[in-house]
């Protein structure tokens, strides 16, 4: 590390709070604290007042010895998913003001054919899209001139209405962005402390629906964004902080305030975007580099993938019904986590989730005024937690109130046992987050038996090895810090800047312009550049640039991307290219067409400041080795064919590196609990990691 101390990661989830703090001599502790949605400061307030009391220092102290203060948080998703972001406006180029609902005819899988499917929530309605006459062509000219009466007009609409955020989006204004500039100016003189926002600016690369989608989505959750940012970054700064407070993107990259409050669309996948970076990490020791990450907290499921060392990034796709452009680490989520809540539907069939009882009330067994059963309760009942144990350190568990929730809503309604019903619950959740783990594998053409799955969240040591025996997958890893691995992936992650462009041209040999690309792949590289320098980084931080550029054969629709391992072409390098992206169309479409001619489309510029890494935790390997010696006992059920058995309960704190424990038994870590069914055991490596593979 630098010459401080600390190092914090901070993740907002819907029912915890994670603090890790990483300190230069090893050490890495974990934190958890109840998540209060209405007032982000008052969790990480509650969480610095443990870390102050663990470490016998005040929260200013810490604070002002952390090298970075990192946080990762939900509130941009929460918003999206709630529909509580502002009122926006939409200036658009005339003819194009229902692009947004016309959706370019796209309705989700499985409903393409159902007419009973609603339409998707327009976070701009209708009369707030405002036609605007003028117009830039797709070689960047002007063909009628911008007609700013219209925009005048729209202003003073905009005011009456009291919209707070506008988002501006014309055709081809990634061509020539000449007329959104003025269009803004015109805004933010006339309506001062309105955000306003430009679709060249936001997502520079053609496609005019993704573009004004992005836009838009962008100015809806910005204003929330920046309310946020600015108390985090007020607290942090009244305790000292010595360096401005970063915040995660859904790119796996961190970024000051100041950027995020401009940019929220970046900050979506905030939370979970940071887990595969954690899951890389988990998985080096032990030579791994093709990991699924599965994170199951209190209220959802999250899946992410990572081949070779490297993790899948999206690009214009659809999340939760709004089309997004801008670059985001691939995050499958599912209504599937502690939380979720079991019912009986209209049909009568036991279903679970994506309804979740969250942090308040949270399961019956929190004892918080929850009256459904949920998948912690039934895990209690089962006896994988124990009864009265402490959950986050603050929540008490109530086994008799769980027990009872599941007879009197699930059990007695379908004429069964309490047992069959929480194994019912179990086995429901189980597939729901297999089908998940497909979609983001076998649908996307890799073998998931090739990969190992790392645990992650609360409550996924519980679960992920049933998980592993679906999918075929022979290694999990579960870390000690498993319940705060989001926080963990956020320590270990660089600043990142994604710079984007379009440059519609023809890759032949005799077609393309070359010093055209390469001056325009080296200004992406300094507009990164500049943008670090603005964030205080100077050329002697360790830099990366990542090249790809978005690639098609000439007439296709839909492109793919090729990396380009440097920032100049020559004509043997653009051979190379043109290779690389037939390599690529069939690995993903199954043909290639070498004879094909091919063009560019858009281009991709990420400049990364790798930040020195605070060490990692290092258990001592006993003098001699041991038999491990179980904690206590308590009764458990592991399958419906199976019976009650007296199973061994470890504290995670008492084993050693090296050692050894067979299931079934369960492993009981300050802020997770692993069960090893039976079939499986787990070692703890000096790596602070638990193995789980199947017994010999």
């Amino acid at each position: 590390m630098s010459k401080q101390h600390y190092r914090l990661g901070i993740d907002t989830g819907g029912t915890f709070t994670d603090f890790i703090l990483a300190g230069s001599d090893g050490n890495v502790q974990l934190f958890k604290a109840p998540s209060t949605p209405q007032d982000g400061t008052l969790a990480i307030r509650n969480g610095l007042a443990q870390i102050a009391e663990a470490v016998g220092r005040t929260p200013a102290q810490i604070i002002a010895d952390c090298d970075l203060c990192i946080n990762g948080t939900t509130v941009a998703l929460n918003a999206l998913i709630e529909k509580t972001g502002v009122k926006v406006g939409l200036l658009c180029t005339d003819g194009h003001e229902d692009s947004l609902e016309i959706r370019l005819g796209h309705k989700e899988d499985g409903h393409r054919y159902d007419a009973n499917y609603p339409p998707a929530y327009m976070l701009v309605p209708r009369h707030l899209r405002r036609p605007i006459g003028g117009r830039i062509i797709s070689n960047g000219s002007e063909y009628a001139a911008l007609d700013e009466k219209a925009i005048a007009e729209a202003i003073e609409y905009f005011r009456a209405q009291d919209v707070k955020a506008v988002a501006i989006s014309f055709v081809w204004s990634v061509r020539n962005p000449v007329h959104e500039r003025r269009a803004a100016a015109m805004v933010k003189s006339a309506m001062p402390g309105v955000f306003v926002c430009t679709g060249h600016e936001v997502f520079p690369q053609i496609r005019e629906y993704t573009r004004t989608s992005t836009t838009v989505v962008n100015a809806y959750l910005s204003p929330v964004m920046g309310g946020y940012v600015e108390r985090i970054d007020a607290l942090f700064q009244k305790l000292g902080a010595q360096q401005p407070t970063r915040y995660f993107q859904s790119n796996g990259g961190l970024a000051p305030g100041v950027a995020m409050r401009e940019r929220a669309v970046n900050a979506i996948n905030s939370g979970p975007a940071s887990a595969p970076q954690a899951g890389l990490c988990v998985a080096q020791p032990f030579g791994i580099d093709n990991v699924i990450t599965v994170d199951m907290g209190g209220t959802s499921f999250d899946i992410t993938l990572s081949k070779s060392g490297r993790t899948n990034f999206s690009k214009d796709t659809d999340f939760l019904r709004y089309r997004i452009g801008v670059p985001m680490i691939q995050v499958e989520t599912l209504g599937a986590g502690g939380g979720s809540i079991a019912f009986i539907d209209d049909f009568g069939m036991l279903q679970v989730g994506p309804r979740s009882a969250g942090a308040n009330p949270g399961p019956v067994c929190y004892g918080k005024g929850g009256h459904e059963p949920t998948v912690t309760d039934a895990n209690l009942a089962l006896g994988y937690l124990a009864d009265g144990a402490l959950l986050g350190g603050s929540i008490l568990l109530d086994r008799k109130a769980a027990i009872e929730a599941i007879r009197l809503k699930i059990a007695a309604p379908l004429g069964i046992s309490i047992e069959r019903a929480a194994l019912g619950i179990i086995t429901l959740v189980n597939l729901n987050m297999v089908s998940g783990i497909r979609r983001v594998s076998v649908e996307r053409g890799y073998d998931p038996r090739d990969f190992a799955l790392i645990g992650a969240g609360g409550a996924a040591g519980m679960h992920v090895m049933r998980l592993a025996e679906e999918i075929g997958s022979r290694v999990v890893l579960i870390p000690k810090v498993a319940s705060g691995l989001c926080a963990y992936g956020q320590i270990l992650s660089d600043i990142r800047y994604d710079q984007l462009t379009t440059l519609p041209m023809r890759l032949d040999d005799e077609r393309i312009d070359l010093p055209l690309l390469n001056r325009t792949l080296s200004d992406l590289r300094e507009q990164g550049m500049h943008k670090l320098r603005e964030d205080g980084f100077s050329a002697t931080v360790n830099i990366e640039c990542l090249y790809n550029l978005e690639i098609r054969y000439l007439g296709q629709i839909h492109e793919c991307s090729v990396e380009l391992p440097h920032d100049h072409l020559d004509l043997a390098g653009l051979q190379a290219l043109r290779e690389a992206f037939h390599t690529r169309h069939k690995a993903l479409f199954s043909y290639s067409e070498p004879q094909s001619p091919v063009e560019l489309v858009n281009l991709e510029c990420s400049v990364i400041a790798r930040l020195q890494r605070p060490p990692m935790p290092q258990l001592a390997l006993p003098a001699e080795h041991t038999t491990p010696k179980p904690s206590g006992q308590r009764q458990m059920l592991f399958g419906a064919q199976s019976d009650w058995e007296q199973t061994p309960v470890y504290a995670g704190e008492r084993l050693q590196a090296g050692q050894c424990v067979r299931g079934p038994c369960v492993i009981e870590e300050a802020t997770t609990t692993i069960v090893v069914p039976p079939g499986w055991q787990a070692m703890l490596a000096p790596s602070a990691t638990y193995r789980l593979t199947a017994s010999d």
